[in-house]
C-alpha cells in the first residue's frame, strides 16, 4: 500500500518561522492601523476605504489559515502553536479595525445607500455592506468589543483549541503492542467486524468518560461566554446571531426543520432494516456507519484520485481538470497519524488563490465520498476566490452545496458502475450519510437548544451534558437505535466554538439545498453547469434566499425541501426492497 500524501504548504509560506510568514503578520498590523487614520479623517473615500479594509482582511485569513492548517496537522507542535498565537494576537488588531470600520460605515449610511443602488458604482456591494450595517446595530461599544476579543483567546478559544488538542490526541491501548488515539478508535466504526466496533466503540466512550471533567468545563465556559456576549449585542438568542451568520431567516429555518423531523420515521425505517442486513436484532450507534454489502468498499487513494476526476468531469470538463490539479499539486492531506486532528475540512488562501484539504483517508467509499465532499468546498473557492473579499465571504448554509453536489456526482457515477453488491453496498453509504445530515445534526440541533437553555441557569456537568445528549439521540433516530453516544458532546469539536453557534443545521440544508439543485440539473441540460457556477459565485454577496432564487427557488416553502428528501426516501424505498442474504 502506498503513503498516503501530506500537503504542500510552501507556496502559501515557507514555514510557519519564515521572514514572508513574519512580514505578512507586520503588513496586517500596519495596514490596519493606516485604515484606522484614515477612517477618522473627513472626506476620505467610501470605495477606497473598502478596498483597503478588504486587503487587510486577505491578509489576515492568509495567515489565519495557514497556521490553522500547520496546526491540525501537528496540535502539539510547539512552532505551530507560536504561529497561531501570533496570528490570533495580530487578528486582535483586525478585530479592532472591525469595530471601526462598521462605526464608520454606519457614519457614511445615506453614502451607502445612494452608491449601492442599481446603477451605483458600488452595486455589486449592496447586499454586504447593508449586512455589515446591520451587524454594526449588534455591536457593542468599541473598548467592550476590544475586551471581549482580548478576553477570547485566554478563554472561548483556548477552550476551543482545548478539545481539539485533546480530542486528536488522547489515547488507550488497544493490545499488547498497539496504543489508539481516540480519533483512530473511532475510525473503526467503518470496520466490517461488530466485536472491533463494540471494542473500539466501549474504549472511546472510556476516554472521553475520563477526561469528561475537562471537556464539560470547556463546552461550559464557551457556552456561557457567548449566552453573556450575544445578550450585550442585542441578539434575543444564539440562534438569533447564528441565522443573521446564515443569511437566512425563521421561516426558513422552520421549513427547514419541519421537513426534517417529517422525515424521521423512513430514516428509522432504514435503520431496522440495515440491522436486518446485518444479521442484528436493532442497530447499536456504533453500527451506524457498518458497512453493507461484501464488494465495492475498498479504494486505493490513486483509484479514488482518478475516479473522482473522471465523475467531475462527466459534469464539468472545468470541474474534473480543477479537482486532477488539486490532486497533482499535493493540495491535500491524506493521512491519519497521531496528533493530526479528525475528520475533514477544506481552507482557501486568498493571497495565494489556492485551497487545501485536510482529510483521513480510510480506503473506503466513504473516504473517497469525503474527498469528493470537500474538493467541492475548493470548486466552490475556486469559483469565488478572484473576487473582493466582501463578495466572496459565503455563510455556512450555502457553503455546504457545492460539497454535497460533488458528493452526489460521485455517488452517481459509482451506481452506474456498480454490480448488484455494489449496488446495495453504494446505496446503504449514501442513505448511512444522509441519516448523519438529516438525523444526527437534527440531534445536534436539538441538543444545543437545550443546552443555551439549561447553561442560562448555571454550569451544567458532565453527567448532565450526557444526558441531554441521549436524550436528543432519543428524540431523532428514536427506536432506530438500541443504544446511543452519550459523549458526543465531547467529540464534535462544532460545539466549541463561540463565533458560529448551531454548527449543524447548516449541514442539512446544504444537503437538501444541493439535492433540489440535482434535481434541476436532470431537466437543465447542458446549460446546467454555467448556471451552477453562476449560483456559487452569487454565494458570497446575496442573501440565502436571494441566491435560490436564481434558480427559481423559495427557501421557504416546503415543498422544496421535500424534492431534496423524496431522493433520499427513493433509496431508502430501494434498501428496504434489498433481499437479506
Amino acid at each position: 500500500m502506498t503513503t498516503l500524501p501530506a500537503w504542500d504548504l510552501t507556496p502559501i509560506y515557507p514555514s510557519c518561522d519564515s521572514k514572508e510568514f513574519s512580514c505578512d503578520l507586520e503588513t496586517v498590523a500596519t495596514e490596519s492601523k493606516a485604515l484606522e487614520v484614515n477612517l477618522q479623517v473627513v472626506g476620505s473615500d467610501l470605495k477606497q476605504c473598502i478596498q483597503h479594509y478588504e486587503l487587510v482582511l486577505d491578509y489576515m485569513e492568509n495567515l489565519h489559515a495557514y497556521s490553522s492548517a500547520c496546526l491540525t496537522t501537528d496540535t502539539s507542535n510547539p512552532l505551530y502553536l507560536k504561529a497561531m498565537s501570533q496570528v490570533e494576537e495580530v487578528s486582535l488588531v483586525v478585530q479592532h479595525l472591525e469595530v471601526l470600520f462598521l462605526n464608520y460605515l454606519a457614519k457614511k449610511r445615506e453614502e451607502v445607500e445612494l452608491r449601492t443602488r442599481e446603477g451605483g458604482d458600488l452595486e455589486a456591494y449592496r447586499f454586504p455592506l447593508h449586512e455589515l450595517l446591520e451587524d454594526q446595530k449588534h455591536q457593542m461599544p468599541p473598548e467592550l468589543e476590544d475586551l471581549a476579543s482580548d478576553l477570547a483567546r485566554s478563554g472561548t478559544d483556548a477552550f476551543s483549541r482545548q478539545q481539539e488538542a485533546m480530542g486528536s490526541s488522547i489515547h488507550t491501548q488497544w493490545d499488547e503492542k498497539t496504543i489508539k488515539t481516540v480519533v483512530q478508535l473511532r475510525s473503526e466504526a467503518t470496520n466490517a467486524d461488530r466485536s472491533i466496533r463494540k471494542r473500539a466503540f466501549e474504549k472511546e466512550l472510556a476516554l472521553w468518560k475520563a477526561y469528561e471533567v475537562p471537556f464539560a468545563a470547556a463546552l461550559n465556559g464557551v457556552k456561557g461566554t457567548t449566552l453573556t456576549l450575544d445578550k450585550m449585542r442585542l441578539f434575543t438568542s444564539p440562534l438569533d446571531r447564528s441565522l443573521f451568520q446564515s443569511r437566512i431567516d425563521r421561516p426558513i429555518l422552520d421549513a427547514l426543520i419541519a421537513t426534517l423531523e417529517a422525515s424521521l420515521p423512513l430514516f428509522r425505517k432504514y435503520l431496522k432494516k440495515k440491522a436486518e442486513l446485518l444479521g442484528l436484532t436493532g442497530c447499536a450507534f456504533y453500527d451506524l456507519f457498518a458497512p453493507v454489502g461484501k464488494k465495492g468498499s475498498h479504494f486505493t487513494y490513486e483509484e479514488a484520485q482518478e475516479f473522482i476526476v473522471k465523475q467531475f468531469s462527466v459534469f464539468s470538463k472545468e470541474m474534473g481538470d480543477f479537482a486532477d490539479h488539486a490532486f497533482k499539486a499535493r493540495w491535500i492531506d491524506a493521512e491519519s497519524r497521531n496528533g493530526k486532528v479528525g475528520g475533514a475540512y477544506d481552507t482557501s488562501f486568498p493571497l495565494a488563490k489556492q485551497s487545501r484539504i485536510l482529510s483521513n483517508f480510510d480506503y473506503t467509499y466513504s473516504g473517497v465520498s469525503t474527498l469528493a465532499h470537500e474538493l467541492g468546498h475548493a470548486w466552490h473557492d475556486s469559483i469565488v476566490l478572484p473576487k473582493s473579499n466582501l463578495l466572496r465571504t459565503y455563510p455556512m448554509t450555502l457553503a455546504e452545496t457545492a460539497s454535497i453536489f460533488s458528493e452526489f456526482l460521485v455517488f452517481q457515477g459509482a451506481l452506474a458502475n456498480s454490480t448488484a453488491d455494489q449496488r446495495l453496498a453504494l446505496v446503504e453509504q449514501f442513505v448511512q450519510d444522509a441519516t448523519q445530515v438529516c438525523v444526527d445534526i437534527l440531534s445536534r440541533y436539538y441538543f444545543e437548544s437545550e443546552v443555551f437553555t439549561r447553561r442560562n441557569e448555571g454550569d451544567l456537568s458532565a453527567g448532565e451534558l450526557c444526558s441531554i445528549m441521549e436524550e436528543a439521540q432519543k428524540k431523532t433516530y428514536g427506536d432506530g437505535l438500541v443504544e446511543y453516544h452519550p459523549y458526543m458532546w465531547a467529540a464534535k469539536g462544532h460545539y466549541y466554538s463561540s463565533d458560529f453557534s448551531f454548527y449543524n443545521y447548516p449541514y442539512a440544508f446544504g444537503q437538501l439545498f444541493a439535492l433540489g439543485l440535482y434535481e434541476k440539473s436532470r431537466h437543465a441540460g447542458s446549460s446546467f453547469p454555467e448556471q451552477y457556477k453562476t449560483l456559487l459565485s452569487a454565494t458570497g454577496s446575496l442573501s440565502a434566499r436571494e441566491v435560490a432564487s436564481l434558480m427559481d427557488i423559495d427557501l421557504a416553502d416546503r415543498k422544496f425541501w421535500q424534492q431534496g428528501m423524496d431522493v433520499i426516501a427513493s433509496y431508502i424505498g430501494e434498501l428496504c426492497d434489498a433481499p437479506v442474504h
